[in-house]
């Protein structure tokens, strides 16, 4: 079997590749909503543009697979290690069923209710994150304060519709 040493390049490459799954998966789903349903919705002044939202989410996306990789370069046989990798694994996967259940179904209040259960899994994978390597919990952090962000966002959606 190869040494990890072998594979410093490909886990990144291979975890940033799986972020960037799951966003084009969730991107599929918001990008047909955008043009009618979303179009249609009150949103409140702070809403950025459409525009903005493609490359904000290509660096989080980015920025959280390289973070993945590094934890499990660093901590993948340790039982913390793997309890930040399980956490990012659920968070990733909520993530895209929040696009799903907010465009894909038009359910603002439900994506509210998911997209607080991310914002607290996103919380929890950066304090696992932590303990493997702080470099990859700061990572998380833009990631983190985007989806804090997108919490009140989504909340005045709800509230203006």
């Amino acid at each position: 079997m190869a040494s990890i040493k072998n594979n410093s390049f490909l886990i990144p490459l291979l975890s940033i590749s799986l972020a960037f799954a799951f966003g084009g998966l969730a991107g599929l789903v918001t990008q047909q909503a955008i043009p009618d349903w979303y179009a249609q919705l009150n949103k409140p002044f702070f809403n950025p543009p459409n525009i903005i939202f493609g490359p904000v989410w290509t660096l989080l996306y980015f920025l959280m697979g390289w973070a993945a990789a590094r934890v499990f370069l660093k901590g993948r046989h340790h039982k913390w290690g793997k309890t930040a990798l399980y956490h990012y694994g659920a968070q990733l996967v909520l993530n895209g069923l929040w696009s799903l259940v907010f465009f894909g179904l038009q359910q603002p209040i439900a994506g509210f209710v998911l997209i607080v259960i991310l914002l607290f899994l996103i919380e929890r994978t950066t304090h696992w994150f932590r303990l493997v390597d702080k470099t990859s919990s700061y990572m998380l952090y833009p990631y983190l304060a985007w989806v804090c962000f997108a919490v009140l966002l989504n909340l005045s959606i709800c509230i203006l519709n």
